[in-house]
């Protein structure tokens, strides 16, 4: 295998080593699919990218982004990390003030927010509305928790597969341990409110299932807080800007960004550093 840059980026974090880790591989060239999901795996993140030549004439760069299990059309995280790396690189936007990422899902905006960090456009849902109550029963026996401690639930999928489930508190987030495997692949946010005032209103975490049934815990999720972003505005839950917290329990402090605009549209924003470059 020939020579390949790579960066190691940490996205989301509130200081170093505190985000969702990212792999970004800058060179394909001649790198099959099945290469690329080896790579992923072998790494072990929670994703992986890779850039590839843009096929839009309106996209700046174009990523491919796996998991340890399968491609995905859309994540958060790695639309981040994957943009600082490309920038950090030499990229050049066609236009100021707004980069253009194409990915699986299309082509996601990003810009500089009013802190200086990178922020993508939440986009739009593949699949919305309210679970069945069969949905919402399986959710509760993965997370072990009595069904009648779920306050609300809404699918928010935007590529990855999201179900979101809301608990009363942040607290109730925190102390749920959930079941090590499941027999069908699932993809489970949980979201709770902090207490009013605190300087985080909302405590998320993600559980997914592998290709094997192993229930993981992902540390920092862009694509979960844009959906779930989506929600909480259109719910009245959130107004106008919100921090959340994401990865306590993991010893993580990761801190995402969530904000709707004049015109309706949510940013989800965070700090992204690169911890490490080379090539392979």
């Amino acid at each position: 295998m020939p020579h390949r840059p790579f960066s190691l980026v940490d996205v989301f974090g509130s200081a170093d080593f505190s985000g969702n880790p990212l792999a970004v591989i800058a060179d394909t060239q001649g790198l099959t699919t099945e290469e690329m999901q080896r790579i992923a795996q072998w790494l072990n993140l929670s994703e992986t990218t890779f850039l590839v030549p843009t096929t839009d004439a309106a996209a700046d760069y174009h990523v491919r982004i796996f998991t340890l299990a399968h491609e995905l059309p859309f994540a958060g995280h790695p639309t981040l990390g994957t943009c600082h790396a490309w920038l950090e690189a030499g990229g050049q936007p066609q236009r100021d003030g707004v980069i253009v990422q194409q990915c699986g899902a299309g082509l996601i905006e990003l810009r500089r927010a009013a802190d200086g960090n990178l922020a993508f456009r939440a986009p739009p849902l593949v699949r919305s509305g309210t679970p069945s109550e069969a949905e919402i029963t399986e959710v509760a026996e993965v997370l072990r928790i009595d069904r009648a401690a779920i306050v609300d639930a809404q699918w928010v999928d935007n590529g990855p597969g999201w179900i979101a489930v809301m608990l009363g508190s942040a607290e109730a987030v925190l102390a749920l341990e959930p079941a090590r495997h499941h027999a069908q692949r699932i993809d489970i946010g949980v979201v709770g409110p902090h207490e009013p005032g605190d300087a985080v209103a909302f405590e998320l975490r993600a559980i997914f299932s592998d290709a094997h049934g192993a229930l993981i815990e992902d540390p920092v999720t862009g694509s979960l807080n844009a959906s779930v972003g989506q929600w909480l505005f259109a719910s009245g839950r959130a107004r106008g800007s919100y921090v959340a917290a994401q990865g306590t329990r993991l010893g993580r402090a990761g801190r995402i960004a969530v904000s709707q605009d004049a015109n309706g549209d949510v940013w989800v924003g965070g700090r992204t550093v690169t911890m490490f470059a080379g090539q392979r």
